[in-house]
């Protein structure tokens, strides 16, 4: 079961291969309106089942005119449903409903483009009549659908935003969801509050009522086994637990061996002093996991690996203290997005998504957090009560660091990367940029080079070291941590860390890459 938060106003997500279709689910709850991803192959009764107060039509790579490109059920667009396109979707609105597109090889538009507004319209309340945009497009709309007016133009597109009011059908050549386009957020409030007509009831308080009502109804006198790592989204989990059905939860920790450094110690104590919880266990499995591991190195396969045993562990472990029905994880609605499903290619799988073997004791997975984002659910974990400190955790893998290993995973590279780690977190601490560092960690990866230590040559190894700056997770920038600083930590790793003598920095966004390496 998947426990879903109060949906009385929720605004669906129409997904046609987007870069930012998850930043738009984001952006859209900013807004206090809640918002989910469905699939370009979404009908009306599909869509009216779940009585949308409006629909937004992602951007995507395609052009409406390839062969197989994905489309919409024209009666979606028919039945009184606001909806928003988004640079494709725009472009497929006017595609469906008698208007033209077309492509100029010449001049597409990237990046940073004005657009200037030529027709009021309640889309563009309180937003300036020149202002700046960020577009990605190829096609572009040259000719508005029967009913339609152009209330926005740029320099090479014609229509850079049209409307038809009376079906409540708007379209945008740019993209509102990302930061650099200056309306987007006045733009996307627009739309769900004026034309969606959404009054904004989507908040952590009435998730947390609403969770809690369905996680009592689902359990009732069944007995939870509850995952732990000492992250806010295992703590956010069997709070909500503790609070349905308190002594009915236990909770698991498992070391698998692939923590930080002194975090074991940090999370056994945190339960030591968390007297919410009725049952805490704590169990030393990193021997079996390591054994597990043993020469593995493609990184899927150390996930698979890793959710296998995960499990295993639990399995055993929890048949000692009786019978469980459920298991509950703290998976986020990007470890959903990211494993893949019908909107989405895989990017990763995650250990507790993907990972998980069909074959397991307990009769189903509990998520209760699986439709929320990572700063949702420190909310949350603050309206529960947690401490500051849980809650403000950064974000760490389960598979731990397996996947900050390029390579087979061994002691000594753990070590290498759990030293070069506590290194390069105490030292941004020591410089007060913890603040504003969302994520950082190191990486080790599986080459030698050559170098000089006390006038000797060396054949050893480099570290990563990564730090990103990003409010949803999603989307992120590498962290410009000040030359000093990294100078002093370089010089600390080379000189403490043994088997190391390279530090090099990563300065890669996401996308296109991952904040992860594996």
């Amino acid at each position: 079961m998947a426990i879903t938060p109060a949906q009385q106003e929720t605004v669906l997500v129409m997904d046609f291969g987007a870069q930012y279709v998850q930043l738009i689910v984001r952006k859209v709850r900013e807004q206090q309106v809640y918002s989910e991803i469905r699939p370009a192959s979404m009908t009306l009764e599909e869509a009216l089942a779940e009585k949308p107060r409006g629909i937004i039509l992602s951007g995507g790579p395609n052009s409406v005119y390839a062969p197989g490109a994905p489309t919409i059920d024209p009666a979606i667009l028919e039945a009184g449903i606001p909806v928003l396109g988004i640079c494709y979707g725009q472009q497929l609105l006017a595609h469906v409903l008698g208007g033209e597109v077309g492509r100029d090889q010449q001049e597409r538009e990237y990046g940073h483009v004005p657009i200037d507004i030529v027709e009021p319209d309640i889309l563009f309340k309180g937003v300036e009549s020149r202002t700046s945009t960020w577009m990605s497009h190829g096609d572009k709309v040259t000719q508005v659908p029967p009913g339609f007016k152009v209330l926005a133009t740029s320099s090479n597109s014609p229509v850079a935003a049209m409307a038809d009011p009376q079906r409540k059908l708007y379209g945008v050549q740019f993209h509102p969801e990302v930061h650099h386009t200056a309306c987007g957020k006045q733009l996307l409030r627009n739309f769900l509050y004026d034309v969606c007509g959404c009054s904004g009831t989507w908040q952590s308080g009435a998730f947390i009522e609403q969770t809690v009502a369905e996680l009592r109804a689902k359990i009732g006198e069944d007995r939870v086994l509850c995952g732990v790592s000492g992250g806010v989204d295992s703590m956010v989990t069997a709070a909500l637990l503790d609070r349905a059905v308190g002594e009915q939860v236990t909770c698991m920790f498992i070391d698998h061996g692939l923590m930080r450094k002194d975090e074991p110690e940090q999370v056994i104590a945190a339960f030591d002093d968390w007297p919410g919880v009725a049952q805490f266990v704590a169990i030393d499995a990193s021997e079996t996991f390591l054994q597990k591991l043993a020469g593995v190195t493609d990184p899927e396969e150390k996930r698979r690996i890793i959710g296998e045993t995960f499990i295993r562990t639990f399995e055993v472990e929890s048949a000692q203290l009786g019978e469980f029905k459920y298991i509950a994880h703290g998976t986020l609605y990007p470890d959903v997005i990211e494993s893949g499903g019908d909107a989405t290619a895989t990017i990763k799988t995650h250990h507790n998504v993907g990972g998980l073997p069909e074959d397991m004791s307990y009769d189903e997975n509990i998520e209760p957090l699986r439709l929320l984002f990572k700063d949702e659910v420190r909310e949350v974990g603050r309206q529960l009560g947690l401490a500051e400190a849980i809650c403000a955790r950064q974000p760490f893998p389960g598979p731990g660091l397996a996947v900050r290993i390029i390579g087979a995973v061994t002691r000594e590279r753990l070590d290498m990367v759990r030293e070069t780690d506590a290194i390069f977190r105490e030292e941004l601490q020591a410089a007060g940029l913890t603040d504003e560092i969302a994520q950082s960690f190191s990486v080790f990866v599986d080459v030698r080079s050559v170098g000089v230590m006390g006038d000797e040559r060396s054949y050893a190894h480099p570290v990563i070291l990564r730090a990103v700056t990003t409010d949803d997770f999603m989307t992120a920038d590498w962290a410009r941590i000040p030359h000093d600083v990294l100078a002093r930590i370089s010089n600390r790793v080379v000189n403490e860390v043994g088997g190391v003598n390279r530090v090099l920095y990563d300065i890669s966004s996401k996308p296109p890459a991952t904040i992860e390496w594996e």
